[in-house]
């Protein structure tokens, strides 16, 4: 295994579940500001739309937002719900002979907990969640067997390039840039979340909702450059400064809003709506798509010029007829962030 592993084994399964590390931060975001985002006009990205269960939505927000829980989460190691797929013969015909050959998909995704994206099962090691069901599921449409390997953000982008990995299954945010050296085939919408106590009245529906707020955010993330472009826009108006803050995990960020250091945290929906669902400490102020005024949407990235893009879009497409793809997607409570078609290199963030 290469690439920096997070090992959290030895932290107690419900404070690892409380506490997402600093490559949780990067990797969920959508994340890694390899490349930036922007608020020009850009092609949608899909649209699925939805609130958060017991939790305050702007009625006027257009991102979905997925309600997580833990209830419905099968963490054992053998994964009985596990679901699986059968072997689409047209789609694995798209396949270049190299994978015809191998029969193996060796697929990086990040490794720390991070419900309902990527956590840890039973035995401490053992990586489940959305992201790890969905490479199953198109690793069995596409008549290969599935070598899931971990690694770290930055050596995640370098060991697909490597062509070490053969594809990255890890929330990763289709962008112009990044497909100068990636192709990438759409699975998911991608959604950000303002955060805030659960006793906050604050609502964050543009811009100006955050002029003089004081907001967390995660360093090197989609989430960081809209807010920094938010901020240079308010100013520009005239409206008072936000005081952004930086903060390297969960537990920081919490006790920060909690002790009133900060008012708002920025980062992925999916995160957000399972910390309010399951400690109640918190809410759902403001959600916005992954770009900002932009829809983005995450997506399975390969080497580009590899040939593989074409086949892992028409085994999500499979997937997406039989409704394998959803059942998946409802068992991690992500299904409002369902696409109706994934696309190979759809329109990403524009470049910075």
């Amino acid at each position: 295994m290469n690439g920096v592993f997070v090992n959290q084994r030895a932290t107690p399964r419900r404070t690892r579940w409380a506490v997402v590390s600093l490559a949780a931060a990067l990797l969920l975001a959508a994340c890694g500001d390899d490349s930036s985002s922007s608020t020009a006009d850009a092609a949608d990205a899909g649209t699925a739309k939805s609130t958060v269960a017991d939790a305050t939505v702007p009625a006027n927000s257009d991102a979905p937002v997925a309600d997580v829980g833990n209830s419905a989460f099968d963490t054992s190691v053998e994964q009985a719900s596990r679901i699986r797929a059968d072997k689409d013969p047209a789609s694995a015909e798209l396949l270049p002979a190299k994978w015809k050959d191998s029969g193996k998909l060796v697929v990086g995704v990040g490794a720390f907990d991070a419900p309902p994206l990527l956590l840890y099962a039973d035995d401490e090691t053992t990586l489940i969640g959305n992201e790890i069901d969905l490479a199953y599921i198109v690793a069995d449409t596409l008549g290969l067997e599935v070598d899931i390997q971990p690694s770290s953000w930055e050596n995640l982008f370098l060991s697909v390039e490597s062509g070490q990995y053969d594809v990255a299954f890890s929330n990763i945010t289709v962008t112009e840039e990044r497909k100068d050296k990636y192709d990438f085939a759409s699975y998911r919408v991608d959604s950000l979340a303002f955060e805030a106590n659960a006793d906050s009245d604050l609502v964050v529906t543009k811009a100006a909702d955050v002029a003089g707020k004081k907001v967390a955010v995660g360093s090197g993330t989609n989430q960081e450059q809209i807010l920094l472009a938010w901020d240079k826009e308010n100013q520009a108006a005239g409206l008072p400064a936000a005081d952004i803050q930086y903060y390297q995990n969960e537990a920081d960020f919490l006790l920060a809003l909690d002790s009133g250091r900060i008012e708002l945290y920025f980062g992925p929906a999916p995160s957000a709506s399972y910390r309010h669902n399951t400690t109640g400490k918190t809410k759902i102020v403001g959600v916005v798509p992954g770009g900002g005024s932009i829809p983005a949407q995450i997506a399975a990235m390969t080497l580009k010029g590899n040939e593989l893009a074409p086949a892992l879009a028409s085994a999500i497409n499979h997937l997406i007829e039989t409704g394998t793809y959803l059942e998946v997607l409802k068992k991690w409570g992500l299904d409002v962030e369902a696409i109706d078609a994934s696309e190979v290199n759809p329109p990403g963030l524009p470049r910075s």
